[in-house]
């Protein structure tokens, strides 16, 4: 009896420390992740400042490019017309007729690679 008491003692500081050093390593992970959470937040904070000092001028860039998207169709249209005008005109090509076969037997150069000599009889 003394045994199974001892036993469970030893067992329970087990689980003690092992509960304690998973504890530990997740406030480890969870301090790294805090620390990064703050240099998120700072860099955040700078983005806004710089797209406050940009904010006003966003409205007249803005209708720059309304003018120039009104004005792309008109000059689309002048190009086309410019291309058209300078694009060369592909000469006509006379109709050929169809490719002979080669006269005569064929043979293969594959036994000239290995020195294959064919007799002269067949």
């Amino acid at each position: 009896m003394r045994t199974l008491a001892v036993l469970s003692v030893i067992e329970i500081v087990v689980l003690i420390a092992g509960l304690a050093f998973y504890l530990w390593w997740v406030g480890s992970l969870l301090t790294r992740i805090a620390g990064n959470l703050e240099e998120c937040a700072e860099l955040v904070q700078t983005i806004e400042h710089h797209a406050e000092l940009i904010g006003p001028g966003v409205e007249h860039i803005n209708q720059t490019a309304a003018v120039v998207a009104g004005a792309l169709p008109l000059l689309y249209g002048m190009a086309e017309g410019i291309v058209a005008g300078v694009a060369p005109v592909p000469a006509q090509r006379e109709a050929r007729p169809p490719a002979k076969p080669a006269s005569g037997r064929r043979r293969s150069r594959l036994h000239d690679a290995v020195g294959y000599v064919a007799s002269r009889d067949g």
